[in-house]
């Protein structure tokens, strides 16, 4: 067994064979601390434990006992190599960048092959572990982009050795490690060659407790939820608010939100202009990106084309359009508020609003021109709102009748806005998680339980509808 990303030898801890041990690391420190570790008692011989650059150096500097068993096609075959390499990414989209972190012999040697994937450090040892020591075991610890991220494709084609088992752990139940998401601990055999399509990990919590499985699929060879958009994302009418969306993954979740019309945006970030025209879609998307929440297991999950189930579910779409009204991000400030979900006379307002957009388009006064993306959307009829979405609805207009009671308001205020006007904001600038007002803030919880219920009808639907791999 060799681990030749071994730091100070931790993840050789409980092994009993010691003759049968090598470990290696870059740091002539980090091997110090382990032979001194040997004379206090660690189950390693020093021989064994040795300088090397796994990265830059030849076979040739390696102890002759572990230089003669990976020389030898038949000892290879006992060979395990246990790993748990470092987890560093270049900043670069050229594979150089931070620290020099993509910058190795074995970049150079095998750039073609891994494509997209040389950026990341641990691939390196993956890749000459796969091309110079053949047909031996490889264990090793990674984040689950070799497996998931579609730019990590390239590096499938050619990485193709049989996945065996893998387990999955949060990530910072490591030391030094933070973040949010899924620690793979896989198990290659690279005698047998076999594409990786999909598997069922064993998932372990924080405390080592089994917690179920988790299906883990590839995505090669499949259309994403950002090229769905463009089937809907050209328009010719007024727009009414700008939608950003930038990955397909959960990983981007927060950054989905709205922004005033036709607002500047980055050119690699996926959006587009919301219109009477693809409304429905457009909340559509924003209620399956928002309405899950982001977990440390499901971070690299992406959402996906979906099937045509939903093009004939009005209750679904309807569902959709409430839980947009209710959740977005809008702000009325210096824009015409288009997403106001009710009328003067619903709410007691004080003076007309701007825009009635939004309730004559439910009420099918506005006529839809693009008939052609699915069955029977029609802008001349009446929504028709689920009995979970009637409860939002009946929610919402206690709060916004509220807030028309109150002096010195703004009358064409978003939701935000009313958060903002009951809540107020912190030295910082950052609006404040409560309020002072009990009425306000039972009308606000109110207001979330029913869109936790309408949330609830809505998910599975995700999945049915192939947004989600479940």
């Amino acid at each position: 067994m060799w681990d030749c990303a071994a730091g100070t030898g931790n993840l050789l801890a409980g092994l009993t064979n010691k003759s049968n041990i090598w470990a290696s690391t870059l740091d002539k420190a980090d091997v110090d601390v382990m032979k001194d570790r040997i004379k206090n008692g660690a189950n390693l011989l020093a021989g064994h434990v040795f300088q090397f650059d796994f990265l830059n150096d030849g076979f040739s500097k390696l102890p002759k006992g572990l230089r003669e068993i990976i020389e030898d096609e038949e000892k290879r075959k006992k060979l395990v190599i246990y790993i748990n390499p470092p987890y560093a990414e270049a900043d670069s989209r050229k594979g150089e960048g931070r620290l020099k972190v993509a910058i190795s012999t074995i970049h150079e040697k095998y750039s073609e092959k891994m494509g997209y994937s040389k950026r990341e450090l641990s691939v390196h040892f993956l890749t000459r572990i796969y091309c110079e020591i053949p047909d031996c075991i490889l264990a090793n610890f990674s984040k689950l982009k070799n497996l998931q991220t579609p730019r990590f494709s390239d590096f499938r084609k050619f990485f193709q050795p049989k996945l065996e088992r893998v387990f999955l752990v949060p990530a910072d139940t490591f030391d030094n490690v933070k973040g949010s998401f899924p620690i793979g601990f896989h198990i290659w055999d690279t005698k047998i060659l076999k594409a990786f399509k999909q598997v069922r990990a064993s998932v372990y919590d924080e405390n080592g407790n089994y917690a179920g499985k988790k299906k883990i699929v590839s995505y090669d060879n499949v259309k994403f939820i950002n090229d769905w958009v463009k089937t809907f994302r050209k328009i010719q009418s007024d727009s009414i608010a700008t939608i950003i969306g930038v990955g397909s993954d959960f990983q981007n979740q927060r950054l989905v939100r709205f922004g005033e019309p036709y607002m500047e945006v980055p050119a690699d970030n996926h959006h587009w202009q919301i219109s009477k025209d693809n409304l429905i879609e457009s909340c559509i998307y924003y209620t399956v990106r928002k309405i899950l929440p982001v977990t440390w297991l499901n971070d690299r999950d992406q959402f996906l084309w979906p099937n045509n189930g939903w093009e004939t579910d009005k209750e679904f779409q309807n569902d959709c359009f409430a839980y947009t009204l209710f959740s977005n991000n809008m702000q009325s400030e210096n824009v015409i508020n288009h997403w106001i979900p009710f009328t003067e006379k619903e709410v007691n307002a004080k003076e007309k609003f701007a825009s009635n957009f939004m309730t004559n388009y439910m009420a099918g006064k506005i006529k839809v021109e693009n008939m052609s993306l699915f069955d029977g959307q029609a802008g001349n009829k009446k929504l028709v709102f689920s009995e979970e979405a009637q409860t939002v609805f009946n929610a919402g207009r206690k709060l916004w009748k509220f807030y028309h009671e109150q002096p010195y308001i703004n009358v064409n205020a978003s939701l935000y806005d009313i958060r903002e006007h009951f809540q107020g904001r912190n030295d910082k600038g950052r609006m404040n998680a409560k309020s002072s007002d009990i009425r306000y803030s039972q009308l606000l919880f109110d207001l979330r339980t029913s869109l936790s219920e309408l949330a609830k009808k809505i998910q599975p639907k995700i999945y049915d509808y192939g947004f989600l791999i479940g």
